[in-house]
């Protein structure tokens, strides 16, 4: 008979491990707390209005590649994956803003052309940010983080000194104009740390920018969950909804035993976690909890997010897929997050208007958009606060796209802090995880495998390899791997 294996969550990593137990023999099964999987990658239908959630950024295409080749399928069998040119666009105020091309040698002509004599470094940085790639995917993230020893090895060791200079400094001594300096920044906000508190061996995100170009599945990011819920249950993964988990059970010889969902027990034998670490922690007895409360307020934790999902009842022009607005102090907002938390003065955002490339996610003559404002993990809720961004980020709009915007809104859907707290259980409201800090990295990391429980095993952002959908699907298959039939 085979295994048990209860996955707790329905996000990219536990989705991802459900399919790599399910095809070693185990009987798989999903408990979702909400009404549809996907975790932070679920879908918000509203009038026709189709909103991606969470993720909207399709970067790394390597790893959805090998993800589904894992399974001998093709991505494309699944879902329609095109290449964005221009890959997104960079406002720095009324009358400057740039649009980044979809491929690094039209790039770097772009930036040649804002600061001349500096295409030659680039092209070495570039080359540089290659070899990061290839050692932090092909190397560094395949490793479960048990070791601080597993991440030892002949190329990490002739990089060694990007380990212990960050992002900040590299990138200034790269470039001199402050708005190319911000482009090459930007990645950073993805591992949830300031540039100047990110490793510079990170540089491999400029790499995965600029080199393997930004994606964009059509149907959105909810049609890459689909395609992996479609590829779970051909390999006979089950799934329970609305089944939130009360408490997970342990046995006298101190393994697991099973859990209650409903107020009903499922008995199992073996429970893997992709819900928030620090929750999961806390269905179990304090006795079998691995890490106290005092360990979790130490950590750095990324930013959460304040979003507004923005239906309009006309097409918006001058838009672009991604935007992101840099019109105010880059410096000064990050200290609102990192420093001194507090709600955002001037805040910098990022807009999200799929049907550029999409039309099909909304209505027909209609519009939608997301907006999405970083913000401190933990701030309390303030509504008034709230709608003086809206505003403001409303006016900027207008101001800056030169286009009427407010007239024309339909409805919007506000999420913040409070809301990733009630839908996943995230610590401080967290949106991306624990920040890629140095004292953060792989084996510092909360482990996969819990130290007081046997057969209870992790997966997602707050483990390894870290935040973002392609180390997700990684994480999921990582802990497959210590799971033994």
């Amino acid at each position: 008979m085979s295994k048990r294996v209860i996955v707790i969550g329905s996000g990219f990593s536990s989705l991802s491990a459900a399919c790599y137990l399910a095809k070693k023999g185990f009987d798989v099964t999903i408990f979702e707390k909400n009404a549809t999987a996907g975790g932070r990658a679920r879908l918000l239908n509203k009038d026709g209005f189709k909103f991606d959630l969470g993720p909207s950024w399709y970067w790394m295409p390597d790893v959805f590649e090998s993800f589904f080749g894992d399974f001998d399928e093709k991505l494309e069998h699944y879902y329609e994956l095109i290449r964005l040119n221009p890959a997104y666009q960079v406002y720095f105020s009324k009358y400057r803003n740039i649009e980044i091309k979809g491929d690094l040698t039209s790039i770097l002509d772009q930036f040649e052309l804002r600061e001349p004599g500096c295409k030659k470094k680039l092209i070495k940085y570039f080359r540089t940010a290659g070899e990061h790639y290839e050692l932090a995917m092909g190397k560094m993230v395949q490793k479960p983080g048990i070791s601080k020893w597993e991440q030892v090895n002949k190329q990490a060791i002739v990089n060694i000194r990007y380990f212990f200079s960050n992002i900040n400094k590299m990138v200034n001594n790269l470039v001199e104009d402050p708005e190319l300096r911000m482009i090459l920044k930007f990645p950073c906000l993805f591992l949830g740390a300031k540039p100047s508190n990110t490793p510079a061996i990170f540089s491999f995100m400029n790499y995965a920018d600029f080199s393997l170009g930004t994606w964009f599945p059509i149907g959105g990011m909810y049609s890459v969950v689909e395609a992996i819920i479609k590829l779970s249950i051909s390999l006979n993964v089950k799934y329970r909804f609305k089944s939130p988990i009360q408490n997970i059970t342990v046995n006298s010889k101190g393994e697991v035993s099973g859990v209650i969902s409903n107020n009903k027990y499922y008995e199992t034998d073996i429970v893997v976690s992709g819900a928030d670490y620090h929750h999961t922690e806390t269905l179990l007895e304090p006795k079998f909890r691995t890490y106290s409360e005092a360990y979790w307020k130490k950590k750095v934790f990324a930013p959460s997010a304040l979003l507004f999902y923005i239906g309009f009842d006309k097409k918006i022009k001058n838009t672009n897929h991604h935007i992101l607005f840099f019109d105010v102090d880059f410096d000064w907002h990050l200290r609102s997050i990192y420093d001194r938390p507090k709600w955002p003065e001037q805040p910098l955002f990022y807009a999200n208007f799929p049907t550029f490339t999409d039309p099909s996610l909304a209505p027909k003559n209609k519009d939608l958009c997301m907006l999405l404002v970083p913000i401190a993990p933990d701030l309390k809720f303030d509504e008034a606060e709230q709608q003086r961004i809206f505003e403001q980020l409303i006016d900027r709009l207008e101001i800056l796209l030169k286009v009427p915007i407010k007239t024309h809104i339909l409805f919007c859907e506000t999420y913040g802090v409070e809301d990733f707290k009630e839908d996943y259980n995230s610590y401080k409201g967290n949106a991306y995880g624990l920040a890629t800090t140095l004292s953060q990295l792989a084996h510092s990391r909360p482990k996969l495998i819990s130290k007081k429980v046997k057969n209870l095993f992790f997966t997602g952002q707050l483990t390894v390899p870290g935040p973002g959908v392609p180390p997700a699907l990684i994480s999921g298959k990582l802990v497959s791997q210590l799971i033994k039939p």
